[in-house]
């Protein structure tokens, strides 16, 4: 009889691991860092630190996403981007104090985000690039304290006009989207507010390659900046990219 190949078998994570991977952010929050450790399961052991404010999970092996996660109800900043994720959990809904999601570079499709992340009323950063979405999801719309939005590098064809009348959006990424015309996606975006900087992800969560493209267009920013006349004119920076748009080409740092 021939063997069944198992996945890999990932990291194991104990309380004990868990309490020492606990930060301090600069503001007082607490911060649980399992990062780049090799997880291939959601380590359920986790749930017993549902004070933390922050749960950082990006960069693993994991899956699948347990109805559970709903227990951090203080959880203000959760990171899953870099797993093999391809659906969230309905329960995702009840984690209101939530202001920032990052699910990019995973498995998901439009399918397998519910409904119920309509009711994280709080939320002020999605980010769902580097995925095989289809489709905006429909519950975007509801979401009016929304100010920075990734949809970049996904399957997208149209950005429905929802979007586009949410009242705080500040930013927008859809770049590399197979839209019919190579325009629409930029006259939509010019539609709302430029920021000079976006980093959807942290700094010291940057891969090398990513970090330094990163910080050569914030150099030459700086050094255009430094050249303008006492009247500068509005400036669109086409060679700006947010970190996650370097992902494919370094899965290998990545993961």
């Amino acid at each position: 009889m021939a063997k069944v190949r198992k996945g890999p078998k990932g990291k194991k994570i104990t309380l004990s691991v868990a309490k020492n991977c606990i930060k301090i952010t600069f503001d007082g929050k607490k911060r649980l860092d399992l990062s780049k450790m090799g997880i291939t399961t959601f380590p359920k052991c986790i749930l017993r630190l549902s004070d933390i404010d922050e749960l950082n999970l990006s960069r693993n092996m994991i899956r699948k996403i347990p109805d559970s996660i709903s227990k951090f109800q203080n959880l203000r900043w959760l990171d899953l981007h870099s797993n093999y994720i391809d659906k969230l959990p309905a329960s995702i809904g009840q984690m209101t104090s939530l202001l920032y999601l990052n699910v990019s570079n995973n498995r998901l499709t439009t399918n397998g985000l519910p409904e119920e992340l309509n009711q994280l009323k709080n939320i002020r950063t999605v980010n769902f690039g580097l995925n095989h979405l289809d489709r905006v999801p429909t519950m975007l719309g509801s979401l009016k304290e929304l100010h920075e939005v990734g949809l970049h590098d996904n399957l997208l064809s149209t950005i429905p006009n929802s979007i586009s009348k949410l009242p705080k959006l500040k930013k927008l990424n859809t770049k590399r989207n197979p839209f019919p015309k190579a325009e629409e996606s930029g006259t939509f975006i010019d539609s709302i507010k430029r920021l000079d900087n976006l980093y959807l992800v942290e700094e010291k969560d940057l891969c090398g390659p990513c970090l330094r493209k990163c910080q050569q267009a914030q150099d030459k920013l700086n050094k255009i900046k430094s050249m303008a006349t006492a009247a500068p004119r509005r400036a669109i920076f086409s060679s700006l990219v947010s970190p996650n748009s370097m992902a494919k080409e370094s899965q290998e740092d990545w993961r």
